[in-house]
């Protein structure tokens, strides 16, 4: 999961595309990019950590330009690398940069090909590196020495035939403009707004809503599955559906987890629907533990707050912070290795004993993904004196690996795979422990219908993949990569090939 953006403006952009960054930093904390246009010269500076150590003073001012695109990246492939941070950059045709979030689920096959039969090279690991060549390549079709919007379009077109899986793609052409496009399933997020200036109008595309909000851009909408939006450095917009088939379908764990809750994605309030979350997820629990068994409902901070809070409301049982954040330590489940993510647990959270001492409570996470977090925390309640603890988790058990940009452990790995609630509850450790139901997640997230949104992407929970595409051979392969040997090695030992890599 990464953080986009892309901005063509009537005055410099560089500050701009940073606090965008720092807006979206909750989608990746491995590395931050930004690469601006001045006069047809192209700008780049990307490293990898937190946007506010990547950038200072000096950087900022060897960023100058109108326009650019910049990044915040989180590992897919669990390991870090500053070679793979974004955006990437190819000089032909005309010069292109590009930003990417999401997976490209054929990525060995488009390697094999643009090298075979695009005379292209790919010199990273990243799939994003790939989605570049191959939208430039497209581009590259046309004779011309010149192009225009309709060329541009013809472009994305192909990306949409050639490449499977979810994207959500920023990309800048000097002198030109700045192209925004979403993946026909429309599985991973994207916004574009506008605000006026005293020189004409700007233009702005993110992965969320909540970087347009920051900026004082007017939200216009989401980009559609398959569309492409062009904003031109003469400040013009141009949008087009390039996609011959295409659905809104997208990833429901962008709700569950991902996304702020001040975000609209695909016209659903995060915020409303986490609200929802609470409500079904409540109805479940007094049918399943009964309310009088609970004497007080305690959230796992940060993103789980919104639906414990409505959880509590609906069952009329107090709601309390019962563990306070170090606000200095990354979202654990994104960071890249499991060493990482044990280390910080107790690091991240510190129990109040007071909320816990003799009391029956129920603590509430997002979701369940590898069980470690849990089974820790249920620990740290039992020790700072909880006489029962009780888990409720506001999605459904997750059994699958997410193909799609979620770097997500390899399927052995997750708890819930494999077990049932009553052995993952054991695991955990917990005396119970209640999941959402898919359907009521789904009716939290999508209104009961009320959205325009035709499906959810849920392969987490379901193992039903919305591209068709993913197979039991691919599955294994993304198990032999993701599990935790195979992360550690390349950690120990990061020139490793993997992945995309094939013989050629």
């Amino acid at each position: 999961m990464c953080g986009v953006v892309g901005i063509v403006g009537t005055g410099p952009v560089n500050q701009s595309l940073y606090d965008a960054l720092l807006v979206l930093q909750h989608r990746g904390q491995d590395a931050a990019g930004i690469m601006t246009c001045e006069s047809g010269r192209l700008h780049l500076r990307k490293d990898n950590g937190l946007a506010r150590d990547v950038f200072d003073t000096q950087h900022m001012i060897s960023l100058p330009g109108n326009m650019g695109i910049a990044h915040v990246r989180y590992p897919t492939a669990g390991c870090s690398s500053s070679a793979e941070a974004q955006p990437f950059y190819v000089n032909s045709p005309f010069g292109i940069c590009l930003a990417h979030n999401g997976n490209l689920t054929n990525a060995a096959d488009l390697k094999r090909d643009l090298f075979r039969d695009d005379r292209r090279h790919i010199n990273t690991d990243s799939d994003s590196e790939i989605l570049l060549n191959v939208f430039a390549h497209e581009l590259g079709e046309s004779s011309n020495l010149t192009f225009d919007e309709n060329d541009i379009f013809r472009a994305v077109s192909g990306v949409h035939r050639r490449c499977r899986g979810g994207y959500a793609a920023v990309a800048m052409i000097p002198g030109f403009g700045v192209i925004a496009f979403r993946d026909p399933n429309g599985i991973r997020p994207l916004v574009f707004g506008v605000r006026e200036s005293a020189r004409g109008p700007e233009m702005m595309v993110a992965s969320e809503s909540v970087a347009l909000d920051t900026l004082d851009f007017d939200r216009v909408r989401d980009v559609d599955p398959g569309e492409a939006i062009l904003f031109t450095e003469d400040g013009k917009l141009h949008t087009r559906q390039c996609a011959e088939h295409w659905q809104r379908s997208p990833c429901i764990f962008e709700f569950v987890y991902f996304a702020r809750p001040d975000s609209i994605i695909d016209d659903i309030f995060v915020h409303k629907a986490r609200l929802r979350m609470g409500k079904k997820l409540a109805r479940k629990i007094e049918r399943v533990l009964g309310k009088d068994k609970i004497d007080v409902v305690i959230p796992i901070p940060d993103t789980s707050r919104t639906s414990a809070m409505s959880l509590a409301h609906e069952l009329d049982v107090r709601f309390t912070e019962g563990f306070i954040k170090n606000r200095y330590i990354g979202r654990t489940f994104i960071m890249p290795g499991q060493t990482a993510r044990k280390k910080s647990v107790r690091q991240k959270l510190n129990p109040i004993d007071v909320e816990f001492k003799g009391k029956s409570v129920l603590l509430v996470d997002d979701s369940i993904v590898r069980g470690t977090t849990s089974r820790q925390i249920v620990q740290m309640a039992r020790d700072a004196g909880a006489r029962k603890v009780y888990f409720a988790s506001a999605a459904p058990p997750v059994r699958y690996p997410n193909v799609y940009g979620i770097d997500m452990p390899a399927a052995s790995e997750l708890i819930a795979h494999g077990r049932t609630d009553e052995e993952v509850c054991a695991w955990i450790g917990a005396d119970g422990l209640v999941y959402q139901d898919l359907q009521d997640l789904i009716d939290a997230v999508g209104k009961r219908g009320k959205t325009a949104v035709q499906r959810f992407d849920t392969s987490v929970f379901n193992g039903e993949y919305v591209t068709g595409d993913i197979t039991p051979e691919y599955l294994n392969r993304l198990e032999a990569s993701r599990n935790d040997d195979a992360k550690a090695s390349r950690e120990l030992n990061p020139g490793t090939v993997i992945g995309l890599h094939n013989d050629r």
